[in-house]
C-alpha cells in the first residue's frame, strides 16, 4: 500500500461523505482537542457546510467507552472523528453501526489495519505513510476535503498550520516533508503561503526582538530563554537597533544583515557561557508564512498560528480555536491572543515548580519519570512535556510525564528529548503498557500518551521500565 493507493481509496470515502452532506444530515464531529486536531475538525466541518450539511464539533482529550456511549444516546445522524479513535472502531461500530468515519494519523493497531473498516478508516499507517513526520490529521483531512471538491484548496494554509503544530517540520532546517511538502506546494500555488529560512524565534511577527528570543525556548539557551534583559543586552550591545520611530521591531522588519549579527552575538554569548554550540544549528529553519494574514498578527506566522491553537485546547477554549480556523478574526482572535498571554505565563510557572521541587524528577540518565501530581491539569501535561523534552537538562533521555485527572485516572504524556538516540517506538510502547493495566494509549515513535487507572500506577511503571529495552517495541533498521 502506498500513496497511489491512498487516492484510490480517498474517492468511495469522500463520496460517502459528499451524499451525507449533501442530504442535508446533522453531523457530530468528535476531535481531540490540540490544534491538529482543532484544524482537521475545522476543515471537515468547511468542507461538510459547503456541501449544505450541519455541523457540530465536540472537543475532547481521549476517545473513551464512556464517550461513545454518551454520543451514541444523543443519536445524531452521522458521526464524523478525527485525530483520535485508533484502536476503538470495534467499539465505535458496536455503538453506531455504519454511522461513522475516522480521519486519523495515529498508528493503528494490525486489526484496523486489516479488519472491516476500511471504507470507515482513513488513517496514514494504513498505506506505509508515516503519520509522525509525513502527514497529520490536518493534512489527511486537507486531503479529503480537496477530493470532495477542489475548491477546498484555500484550506490548503491552515494543513500547514496543523503540520507545524504536531511537529512534523522533521526536515533539514525544519522543513516539513512527505506529503506535507505537497500540501505547502499547493498553498504557495495559491499565493497563500511564502516560505523562508530565517531565525527560529517565537513571536518573528508579534514580538520585540529580544522578548521574542527570550521566548524561545527551543532550542534552549541558558541566561537567554526566558531572560528579557540579558537578551536585549546582546542586541544592543552588538549594535541593533532595537526601536525604528519609538516602535519596537519585531523580526520580519530586520534585515538579512542585521540577522547575521544578531546570531553571531548569540554565538559569542552561547561560547562565553560554555555551551553546547550545537544550538546555534538550530537557530535557523524554514518559516511559513501566511500571507493573507493581517502583518504584525499572531496569525501570520504558522507557528505563532499553530501555538495559538494548542493553547486554546489545553484550556478547554477549543471553541475559541475552531472559531479562528473558520475565519473569525474579531472577538475570537482578540481572545485568543488573551489566551495565549496568560498561557505562557502558567506554562513557565509549571516548568520552574517542577525544576524547583526536586522530589517531583526521578532521573537514571536514560528516562526521567516527572511527577505532575497536585501541579499540573490534565490538559496541560502534553505541553510540559513538549517544553522539558527541548531543555538541554534532559538531552538523550526518554522523558514520562504524569498528574492525576479529574476522573482519578493517570494522565501520561510521554516524549524523546532532544537528542535521544534510545530506540523504542513510544506509541507502540505506551499502547501496550497502558493496555496491560487497563488502560489506553498510543500515538508516534517520538511522542505518545496514555491514561491508565490509579490503582494500576507500579504495575505500570514496572512494566514500562522494563518495555524500554524490549525489541518488541524497536523499530526493525
Amino acid at each position: 500500500m502506498g500513496v497511489n493507493e491512498l487516492y484510490r481509496d480517498l474517492k468511495p470515502f469522500c463520496e460517502k461523505i459528499r451524499s451525507i452532506g449533501e442530504n442535508g444530515n446533522e453531523i457530530f464531529i468528535i476531535t481531540h482537542l490540540d490544534a491538529d486536531g482543532i484544524i482537521s475538525a475545522s476543515i471537515i466541518c468547511s468542507a461538510l457546510t459547503r456541501l449544505g450539511a450541519k455541523c457540530t464539533i465536540r472537543t475532547v482529550s481521549d476517545l473513551t467507552l464512556e464517550l461513545i456511549e454518551q454520543i451514541q444516546s444523543e443519536n445524531h445522524d452521522f458521526y464524523m472523528v478525527t485525530d483520535l479513535g485508533g484502536g476503538m472502531a470495534n467499539e465505535l461500530f458496536k455503538a453506531l453501526n455504519n454511522k461513522w468515519m475516522i480521519i486519523d494519523h495515529h498508528q493503528i493497531p494490525s486489526e484496523e489495519m486489516l479488519g472491516d473498516y476500511n471504507d470507515q478508516i482513513l488513517n496514514a499507517w494504513k498505506y506505509s505513510i508515516d503519520g509522525g513526520k509525513e502527514i497529520c490529521a490536518g493534512g489527511m483531512a486537507y486531503l479529503v476535503a480537496n477530493t470532495i471538491d477542489r475548491k477546498n484548496r484555500d484550506l490548503s494554509s491552515i494543513a500547514v498550520v496543523s503540520a507545524i503544530a504536531d511537529r512534523q517540520d522533521q526536515g533539514d532546517k525544519k522543513s516539513l516533508i512527505g506529503m506535507n511538502s505537497e500540501i505547502v506546494k499547493t498553498a504557495q500555488s495559491l499565493g497563500l503561503i511564502s516560505v523562508d529560512l530565517d531565525l527560529m524565534f517565537t513571536g518573528r511577527e508579534t514580538r520585540p526582538l529580544h522578548e521574542a528570543l527570550a521566548f524561545t525556548s527551543f532550542p534552549y539557551i541558558d541566561g537567554l530563554t526566558w531572560d528579557k534583559e540579558n537578551c536585549y543586552s546582546i542586541f544592543k550591545n552588538a549594535g541593533v537597533k532595537m526601536k525604528d520611530n519609538g516602535r519596537w521591531r519585531v523580526l520580519s522588519e530586520i534585515s538579512p544583515e542585521e540577522k547575521s549579527i544578531i546570531l553571531d552575538a548569540i554565538a559569542k554569548f552561547v561560547t562565553t557561557s560554555s555551551q553546547d554550540t550545537a544550538v546555534i544549528d538550530n537557530l535557523m529553519g524554514y518559516r511559513y508564512t501566511l500571507i493573507n494574514e493581517d502583518q504584525r498578527s499572531q496569525l501570520r506566522d504558522a507557528r505563532e498560528f499553530s501555538t495559538m491553537l494548542n493553547t486554546c485546547g489545553r484550556i478547554r477554549k477549543a471553541g475559541v480555536g475552531i472559531g479562528i480556523c473558520m475565519g473569525d478574526r474579531n472577538a475570537m482572535l482578540t481572545e485568543g491572543e488573551e489566551i495565549v498571554a496568560n498561557y505562557r505565563t502558567n506554562l513557565r510557572n509549571y516548568v520552574s515548580t517542577i525544576f524547583a521541587e526536586k522530589w517531583r524528577l526521578v532521573d537514571d540518565g536514560k528516562s526521567v519519570f516527572v511527577n505532575g501530581e497536585g501541579l499540573l491539569t490534565e490538559d496541560m501535561v502534553g505541553a510540559v512535556a513538549s517544553l522539558l523534552g527541548e531543555s538541554p537538562t534532559f538531552s538523550g533521555r526518554l522523558l514520562f510525564v504524569r498528574t492525576l485527572a479529574k476522573d482519578g485516572t493517570y494522565k501520561f504524556s510521554s516524549r524523546k528529548c532532544i537528542g535521544c538516540k534510545i530506540k523504542p517506538n513510544l506509541g507502540l510502547l505506551m499502547r501496550h503498557c497502558s493496555e496491560s493495566v487497563g488502560g489506553i494509549g498510543g500515538g508516534h515513535f517520538a511522542t505518545a500518551g496514555c491514561r491508565i487507572p490509579s490503582t494500576r500506577l507500579d504495575h505500570f511503571l514496572q512494566d514500562l521500565r522494563r518495555s524500554i529495552v524490549d525489541d518488541r517495541f524497536t523499530p526493525a533498521s
